[in-house]
């Protein structure tokens, strides 16, 4: 099942973070960059505020919460971007990461492009995006942290999702 997600799920939300980034980046950031990064983007005060200003749906199978998806609201200009999408590592592959993507698209009502930043190593999220229908536009180099990384950036056009 995918619904919104609300302030009662701010702990699911935060677990299913730290285990799937730490199963998805682990050799590719540093341990302790990857806590403080952690830490800031996943306290109560941000999950908080980004439960107010974006969309944050989450994924459930037997009442138990199992991964999440994160998205802008579309701006002016008719783009979105999704900010997260993560799943627990048992549960990837299984269909609920599709699900999620499915109805966050359905939620970007007038959109016109939806962007996801992914980093380059990240080869399990690259592959998800790709057979997707997302297109890689670039990859670049930025500073994560202070630890430099290589990050692709993607783009969905949602008149596809139209159809």
């Amino acid at each position: 099942m995918i619904r919104t997600g609300t302030p009662a799920d701010i702990e699911s939300v935060r677990e299913i973070a730290h285990i799937s980034w730490n199963d998805t980046y682990e050799g590719i950031i540093p341990s302790p960059i990857q806590q403080k990064f952690l830490e800031q983007s996943y306290s109560t005060p941000m999950l908080e505020m980004r439960m107010e200003r974006t969309l944050l749906l989450l994924a459930e199978q037997d009442g138990q919460a199992i991964g999440f998806a994160n998205f802008t609201k579309v701006d002016e200009d008719g783009d979105a971007e999704l900010i997260a999408m993560y799943m627990k590592p048992e549960h990837q592959r299984s269909g609920y990461g599709k699900k999620l993507l499915v109805d966050g698209l359905s939620r970007l009502k007038g959109g016109l492009q939806l962007f996801v930043y992914v980093e380059s190593e990240n080869r399990k999220g690259r592959n998800f995006y790709e057979a997707n229908g997302f297109e890689l536009l670039e990859e670049f180099e930025e500073l994560f942290e202070g630890h430099p990384l290589q990050t692709a950036k993607y783009v969905y056009h949602l008149a596809n999702a139209a159809g």
